[in-house]
């Protein structure tokens, strides 16, 4: 897939973010855990293949969640998806509801609860999954990046598409920096597929959910070694380092994401 993406992006590069600096991320350099690699001229013609192939492969669902089990194990690909609901979504609603009270908070909080059908603007999943970005704000801004708000930050995240507009259009006036999810489907709360978004081309996502689609798009991040986007360092950190358990004491955290890990965990041990 890097292979693939490396020709796509010829001309045309991803901007860096603060995140760079720290010796862990998704732009850190890994060796892989795959050990039937090729060589010789199996490697060459596997080459010859990508090279005149890309459209291809960019096509083919699954390419992503294998490319980062082979960069880390099934262990830790699996973990979003084994823990979210069970321990992650119900106490990051605990902590969203000591926040001050939006209009955009209470229907996502309504949402991941699952209370009323007609107040949902995402399935549960992701509404808990955006309920983190209000729980982490956005970094400081500067002259040339001013600081935006959550409700800004979740649409750098994903973006609703109705089934019904054309995607060709979509990409040509999207000015996104950095990967996100696009879903596709006749209401939000009814998505029929899902894609990640990259240098105006379209990742076909496996999963027909919102939490399985948000995997693959975490996990493009250290497939091509992309940057998160400035507006979503810190719920990128603490996803990668919380949940994914990747790169823990080597990312540079914010004293809110340490903060919320540990409000999260005291929860568990003060029920338990």
């Amino acid at each position: 897939m890097k292979t693939v993406y490396r020709k796509i992006r010829r001309g045309s590069v991803l901007p860096d973010s603060p995140l760079d600096a720290s010796p862990g991320g998704p732009k850190c350099q890994r060796a892989t855990n795959f050990e039937d690699q090729l060589d010789g001229d199996a490697c060459k013609e596997a080459m010859s293949l990508l090279n005149h192939a890309t459209d291809k492969f960019l096509d083919r669902k699954g390419l992503v969640d294998q490319d980062f089990t082979l960069l880390f194990d099934a262990d830790i690909s699996s973990r979003l998806l084994q823990k979210w609901d069970t321990f992650f979504r119900p106490n990051v609603i605990k902590e969203a509801k000591r926040l001050s009270s939006t209009a955009e908070l209470s229907q996502l909080l309504l949402s991941a609860e699952g209370d009323l059908d007609e107040a949902r603007i995402y399935d549960q999943e992701m509404a808990s999954l955006l309920l983190l970005i209000h729980l982490l704000p956005t970094p400081p801004g500067g002259p040339k990046s001013p600081k935006i708000g959550a409700c800004d930050a979740v649409e750098r995240l994903v973006i609703f598409h109705k089934s019904c507009g054309s995607l060709e259009e979509h990409l040509q006036n999207n000015q996104h920096q950095h990967p996100y999810l696009l879903a596709v489907g006749r209401q939000k709360s009814k998505i029929d597929s899902f894609y990640i978004t990259l240098d105006k081309h379209l990742i076909p996502c496996q999963a027909n959910r919102f939490l399985g689609a948000f995997d693959e798009l975490f996990k493009a991040h250290f497939v091509f070694n992309l940057s998160y986007d400035s507006a979503l360092v810190s719920f990128y950190t603490f996803l990668q380092t919380t949940v994914y358990n990747i790169d823990v004491g080597k990312m540079k955290e914010s004293p809110r994401v340490k903060d919320l890990r540990a409000r999260l965990f005291n929860q568990t041990v003060t029920l338990s």
